[in-house]
């Protein structure tokens, strides 16, 4: 049986995680470093010593927001959004219910309107994260907003070929 560091580096394939050295440019350079418990290189740290349960139940890998700035910024070319996604994906099969769940239903809504249509329609996408989170007015005022300003469209273009991304999908899809 393969340990948490062996389990990690088989399903992110690339470099793995032993290259990293802890030199910390990642997290200095994360966007999102100050709102996430554990910064990238301390991530990466914790599934080099095992720390399987601490991780899959934190906020700090829904917190990701996948910009690539820690691959930039690495002189190792650690693949760390992959990692997350390996990290978001195990705890999802493990059943561990997600600290933030509101990045998980605007991850859902965002892939259903893509499913749906081959390309993003936000006017769905935004009633269906609405329906999942409960939240219907939390940014009503910004969203209008938008939408006075031309930055969110009531139309949204579709793919002329939808049944590609349907089989995409059929391909892809594990839960």
């Amino acid at each position: 049986m393969k340990n948490f560091l062996e389990e990690v580096n088989a399903r992110i394939g690339g470099v793995a995680l032993q290259n990293c050295y802890h030199c910390m440019k990642c997290s200095s350079g994360c966007p999102m470093a100050e709102v996430m418990e554990y910064q990238s290189n301390e991530i990466i740290r914790m599934v080099q010593l095992g720390e399987r349960e601490k991780l899959l139940n934190s906020s700090a890998i829904w917190l990701c927001v996948s910009c690539e700035t820690c691959v930039t910024r690495c002189p190792n070319a650690v693949d760390i959004p992959r990692m997350i996604d390996v990290l978001r994906q195990m705890s999802l099969e493990a059943g561990i219910k997600p600290a933030e769940p509101e990045v998980v239903a605007f991850h859902r809504a965002f892939l259903d309107t893509v499913k749906l249509g081959g390309r993003v329609n936000e006017p769905l996408m935004m009633v269906s994260y609405k329906a999942r989170t409960g939240t219907w007015f939390k940014d009503l005022v910004m969203g209008l907003k938008m939408l006075l300003k031309g930055k969110l469209s009531l139309v949204s273009p579709r793919t002329r070929n939808r049944t590609v991304i349907h089989r995409i999908f059929k391909r892809t899809s594990k839960l």
